[in-house]
């Protein structure tokens, strides 16, 4: 047992050590204190990258929420821009579409105070882009929303494609931009290389999945139906599948190539080309018709496709997923058998001919027995001032080739809504056949009537026609 003398000493000692640790601690303190504050690097600045983002870290619900907050103020931003560069007003011109829908009429791009198409048409490109006069419907047009891309779709292919395949093409960030009445005929007739004696094949319906073998039975053979039934078979799509960053709100069955080629033509469902990148490089793209395919050498928004086969493999592989294989793999890119079924599709789609017109011979000119005089001095300006010719040769009024319009001589470089309007770069010649019924026009549907696209060339071809001579001018391309 211990006495109380001994206990006593053990305690003092004890507060002894604490003392002394307590010290030491203080003096550590203090010595750390005086030290200079360190801090992490600051993160490098993030490079530019080919890829997109693979890994998502952010909950679907939030990304949901996020950006559908966030789609009100997108759309006011691209309808100001819109409506700033053109009158989007529905005046039709007088013509119509095979089925009756009207086509609009008048130029609609505006001009900058002051300034006349004619006085604008005198001026040199250098005196236009040092003045900053280039009107601004001709400038490259974005995306609604450019920075993320991806396809869009006009309301009525998504309300009709929910009714027959209850299945939803509706983006929670975007609304399609364009109004309805600058958009082709809904649902577009259909006319076959193989049967011109049945006129439009349609019926008047929008070409499914659930309808398609009733409509062609009998009229396609075996291989065609096959092609055709894998062309309206939704497949997953960079905005359209099952994973948590997709853009629908449920999981997507996916995206079929006849959504945006509606009945073989077009929508005016818009995209961004897969092939350029930073992004906000990245040009939109009006759907181009699939109409008079078999005629065309040149596929793809870099015209480096050859062959239809080459183009509906390349769609499945890679332009249903921005042009990005790493992303394809994980939303569920679908490998086509090239043997059958890629050339099977593509055996549907050469059959997909122009919509009938009466007023041409068979070498592709007017019949002087069915043109009006207007038609005939159009004809003559086509092949003759207005240097449309030299590109567009007829009969199918296309030269297969790539060309450089090099517009960037007319404006400095400028961020549009997210887009750099830098240039152009070299664009396809399409077909001019039945062209009037396949607005909007360029390749990023700028152009929104016939009448913009005379005034648009006039002033990049430096051809200073005058006012007959452009209406002339359109009244021929409205024959085609």
């Amino acid at each position: 047992m211990k006495t109380p003398t001994a206990t006593g000493s053990a305690v003092a000692a004890f507060a002894i050590r604490i003392a002394t640790l307590a010290a030491a601690a203080a003096i550590a303190a203090a010595a750390f204190a005086a030290q200079p504050v360190l801090s992490h690097p600051p993160a490098p600045p993030e490079r530019p990258t080919s890829y997109m983002k693979v890994d998502i870290t952010e909950d679907f619900g939030a990304t949901l929420a996020r950006m559908r907050a966030a789609r009100a103020a997108l759309m006011q931003r691209q309808r100001e821009l819109l409506a700033q560069r053109y009158d989007l007003a529905n005046r039709p011109s007088g013509a119509t579409m095979f089925r009756g829908k009207p086509v609009q009429g008048g130029v609609r791009v505006k001009l900058p105070a002051g300034m006349s198409w004619q006085r604008l048409a005198d001026l040199g490109a250098d005196d236009i882009r040092a003045r900053d006069l280039f009107p601004a419907g001709f400038l490259p047009l974005p995306h609604p929303n450019h920075a993320e891309g991806g396809m869009l779709f006009p309301q009525f292919q998504i309300d009709e494609l929910k009714r027959q395949e209850q299945r939803d093409l509706t983006r929670f960030d975007l609304d399609f931009d364009l109004p309805d009445h600058f958009l082709p005929e809904f649902p577009a007739p259909i006319f076959l290389t193989t049967r011109p004696d049945l006129g439009d094949v349609s019926g008047g319906k929008l070409l499914t999945i659930d309808n398609f073998h009733g409509m062609f039975n009998g009229l396609l053979n075996p291989k065609q139906l096959e092609g055709l039934r894998l062309l309206l078979t939704p497949f997953p799509q960079q905005q359209f599948n099952q994973t948590e960053d997709r853009r629908a709100e449920r999981p997507s069955r996916g995206v079929a190539c006849l959504d945006c080629h509606a009945n073989g033509h077009s929508n005016g469902a818009t995209h961004l080309v897969g092939d350029i990148r930073p992004q906000i490089f990245r040009h939109r793209i009006d759907t181009p018709t699939l109409r008079g395919l078999n005629i065309q050498r040149l596929f793809g928004s870099q015209r480096a496709l050859k062959t239809v086969e080459d183009f509906t493999e390349f769609e499945q592989r890679a332009a249903y997923f921005d042009g990005d294989p790493v992303i394809a793999t994980k939303k569920g890119i679908n490998p086509l058998e090239r043997g059958s079924q890629v050339h099977f599709m593509a055996e549907f789609q050469a059959l997909l001919d122009f919509p009938p017109a009466p007023k041409l011979g068979i070498n592709g000119k007017l019949d002087p027995n069915k043109a009006n005089d207007s038609e005939l001095r159009g004809q003559a300006l086509f092949f003759g001032k207005a240097q449309c010719s030299i590109c567009h040769a007829a009969p199918y009024y296309t030269d297969n080739l790539m060309h450089n319009l090099k517009t960037e001589r007319f404006y400095k470089p400028r961020i549009v809504n997210g887009m750099m309007a830098a240039s152009d770069g070299p664009i396809k010649t399409f077909p001019l056949r039945g062209i009037k019924e396949s607005p909007p026009y360029l390749h990023d549907g700028r152009l929104l009537t016939l009448e913009d696209t005379v005034e648009f060339f006039n002033l990049i071809l430096e051809t200073r026609l005058s006012e007959k001579e452009k209406a002339d001018l359109t009244a021929f391309l409205r024959t085609l």
